[in-house]
């Protein structure tokens, strides 16, 4: 852990700048929490007035919403000046308000605290012997300018968060080592959150953007790096490939002894080229259908309904697909529906009384994913209202939604570190698949984790856990996956680079880097 920076347990609520006694935790509502040195004389000086003298005291930061009515200690303790505002505050926090918040805080300041220390560890190289000083106190120290630039981001202060980026962008190599590399990511994504901060109370108004479905229908005109960066992503990282194989293994269990099977496929993961996870699914259904000889009818109709904006794409996936499922004597019916999932109806997919239906997400529904749960529980009823067999469920597995900037901040840096760490084991330093896999791909979702908010924010990926509870409170039961030894032999058989893993958890199954989680593949039944 670095030195000076998240030292114990103990230190936690200092260094984040919180007051977790529950007669103070009531008043922070400030979703951009500080991280600040103990002895940093760049704390927020509050004025407060007494009855005959002005004086300023020191206090962590406090929100707009409560003026100068209360100020919170570095002690903890909270003082009254001379409004009775604080009063009447208190007494309309009720107890449960108490909990809720003291638990949220608690959770991110765990987070902050076991992220860093996992950051440091892989900016020092993963090495345990005969480790280098001069690297070590590299790594450390690049790890506390990213965190210092992010809170001194998230606490408006401009001066010194370009002083802290102006290091950065000279330590934070694009062809550096995997932490530099995945370090200047996320300099980018707090140089755009940087540049659109305004001071408080300063109403902004938003730009309306167009709808859209996911990540790659954002800045367009970028489209053609961003899909080769994916497509290579496909190709050299295992992540969506195992979610493709495992996904099908249980479409293709749904579908045993059907004759007439629909797939509606929200995404078509996110568009990508080929259709790769349907020519799989289509070749193992037509050796299933030439097998014969068991009893049971074999497919002689499989419809893909694809759901998503992408619709020049997805007519070229479509004409690709139906000359492929032809080849291999599958009858396919291919059809699109123009829509993002918040505007989606149940009547916009047609499906047929006499065929087996399973809709497929891979990489999708944390893109509705909001502040208030409306859109994805809208989103989840009129799936459920479709009666699907199989909801399949594919999804990057951590937790990047959370409510304080700082927490995400940290998962995110602690997740993708994990990927570049991965991609460092694959691919040669100057590999150039290597560099537009990390700048136009991983980079795109790092930036707006860091930098977006409100409905610009879409990528808020969960935990397993989390969509556990989501899915369960949208009336959905768990389908337990029993396909682990499937998985496992699968990262054999592809020859998947050494240091990945397959685990299961509580039926689902989730493939990680270095016990890292990565990617968690769920399903689901009405």
């Amino acid at each position: 852990m670095a030195p000076g920076l998240l030292q114990s347990s103990d230190r936690v609520e200092e260094v984040i700048g919180l007051d977790l006694t529950l007669s103070a935790i009531a008043f922070y509502s400030n979703p951009f929490l500080p991280l600040m040195p103990p002895n940093d004389t760049r704390h927020f000086l509050q004025e407060t007035r007494g009855r005959d003298t002005k004086r300023l005291k020191r206090t962590i930061s406090i929100p707009e919403s409560i003026g100068s009515s209360v100020t919170v200690s570095n002690s903890g303790g909270m003082g009254r000046t001379g409004s009775n505002a604080s009063l009447t505050t208190l007494s309309g926090f009720h107890f449960r308000d108490h909990i809720l918040t003291y638990s949220q805080r608690y959770l991110a300041a765990e987070a902050v605290e076991e992220a860093a220390a996992e950051a440091v560890r892989m900016a020092a190289g993963y090495e345990e012997n005969g480790v280098e000083e001069d690297k070590t106190a590299y790594g450390m120290r690049l790890v506390q300018l990213l965190i210092a630039c992010a809170e001194a981001v998230a606490c408006r202060d401009k001066s010194h968060a370009s002083a802290l980026l102006s290091e950065l962008h000279a330590n934070a190599l694009v062809f550096g080592t995997s932490f530099q590399r995945v370090a200047s990511c996320f300099v980018q994504g707090l140089a755009e959150r940087l540049n659109s901060v305004q001071p408080l109370g300063t109403a902004v108004g938003r730009v309306q953007l167009p709808p859209v479905m996911n990540i790659m229908d954002i800045n367009v005109s970028d489209s053609d790096k961003k899909q080769e960066a994916f497509r290579l992503v496909y190709e050299n990282c295992p992540h969506i490939k195992f979610g493709h194989f495992v996904a099908n293994l249980a479409i293709l269990e749904a579908f045993e002894g059907e004759s007439l099977v629909h797939v509606v496929d929200l995404g078509m993961t996110l568009g990508l080229p080929e259709g790769h996870q349907w020519r799989h699914l289509i070749q193992s259904l037509a050796a299933t259908t030439r097998g014969g000889g068991t009893g049971k009818k074999p497919c002689t109709r499989l419809r893909i309904t694809a759901v998503g904006l992408c619709v020049d794409r997805f007519v070229a996936i479509g004409r690709e697909l139906k000359t492929y499922a032809k080849s291999m004597g599958i009858n396919l019916e291919f059809g699109i529906v123009e829509s993002n999932l918040e505007n989606l109806k149940p009547e916009d997919i047609k499906v047929y009384d006499d065929e087996v239906l399973v809709v497929n997400s891979v990489l999708q529904l944390h893109c509705v994913v909001k502040e208030s749960r409306g859109a994805l529980n809208s989103v989840l009823q009129m799936i459920h209202e479709l009666s699907p067999k199989l909801l399949v469920l594919v999804e990057q597995d951590s937790s990047h939604n959370g409510p304080f900037f700082l927490g995400r901040f940290m998962e995110a840096l602690h997740y993708y570190s994990a990927i570049f760490d991965s991609l460092d084991a694959m691919l040669p330093k100057y590999d150039t698949k290597r560099a537009k896999m990390e700048q136009f791909y991983f980079a795109e979702e790092i930036k707006n984790i860091v930098s977006c908010e409100g409905p610009d924010r879409v990528e808020r990926h969960e935990r397993v856990d989390q969509w556990r509870r989501r899915m369960s409170r949208a009336g959905f039961q768990a389908a337990p996956l029993r396909l682990l030894s499937q998985a496992k032999q699968w990262l054999g058989n592809n020859k998947v680079i050494e240091g990945y893993t397959v685990v299961e958890d509580k039926g689902c199954l989730v493939l990680g880097w270095k016990s890292k989680p990565i990617v968690a593949v769920s399903c689901w039944k009405c």
